[in-house]
């Protein structure tokens, strides 16, 4: 059984880490891979969020399957949702299809009650309006129409999927913000926070010198001299 709950701490040591730098972090450990394509805000101002992901799976639609019938199926969107425990991001699925709404206001309020963190998907919601008065924090392609069975079918719940040509396995950790969404493999993420927490002090420090007029060349990225300079005016090691 996955522990789907994060430390706090972590939680709060990764919230103030941009998504920028941890896929600098990430690609210094041989991760390319990480920034899930089509994972936009809906609204802007929405806050940096940090959960272990609870992954849905679509399949292209077949019609003797994805029919509004399939929504009282045991395994359906409604199934999925009920299983979501509190604190994590539903990470689905779609295919990058954007034509076919996977979530609508009603899914999206039903999460929202149970306190799941955020939606992020490659693909669309529907009824936009209503999705965003549930106040659920959603990253994702736009919005569309037609329902989720006009393009796809549901087939699965916590399992390894791709969204946006990353793999995602649950209990990977993401983490978005206004630059989309990032994928931390569970297993990398003690020697991230460690790099993370370094990387952003360093970038802290850089943007200050810049802002006093110093150019970049030595700078960013931080040469010997630059790099002791730094050390000691923060006190860093």
């Amino acid at each position: 059984m996955i522990n789907m709950q994060l430390d706090p701490k972590v939680i709060d040591i990764l919230s103030k880490i941009s998504t920028a730098t941890l896929t600098t972090i990430l690609l210094k450990k041989g991760l390319r891979n990480v920034w899930m394509r089509g994972t936009k805000p809906i609204r802007s101002g929405q806050p940096r969020l940090v959960a272990r992901a609870f992954t849905l799976r679509f399949v292209p639609a077949r019609e003797d399957l994805a029919t509004p019938e399939s929504w009282s199926s045991p395994i359906s969107t409604r199934g999925a949702i009920e299983d979501m425990p509190e604190g994590c991001i539903a990470v689905v699925d779609s295919m990058g299809v954007t034509d076919a709404g996977i979530f609508g206001d009603i899914l999206c309020a039903r999460m929202a009650k149970k306190k799941v963190a955020a939606l992020v998907t490659d693909g669309v919601v529907r009824d936009l309006s209503g999705v965003l008065g549930t106040g659920l924090p959603v990253w994702c392609s736009g919005a569309a129409a037609p329902p989720s069975v006009a393009g796809l079918t549901f087939v699965a719940w916590q399992q390894p999927i791709g969204c946006g040509g990353v793999a995602v396995f649950p209990g990977d950790v993401v983490v978005v913000d206004d630059d989309g969404a990032v994928l931390i493999p569970a297993a990398l993420l003690d020697e991230v926070l460690v790099s993370a927490q370094a990387q952003e002090n360093l970038e802290n420090w850089i943007m200050e010198q810049v802002q006093k007029g110093h150019a970049l060349p030595g700078l960013y990225p931080p040469n010997a001299e630059n790099l002791a300079r730094y050390k000691a005016e923060t006190g860093q090691k």
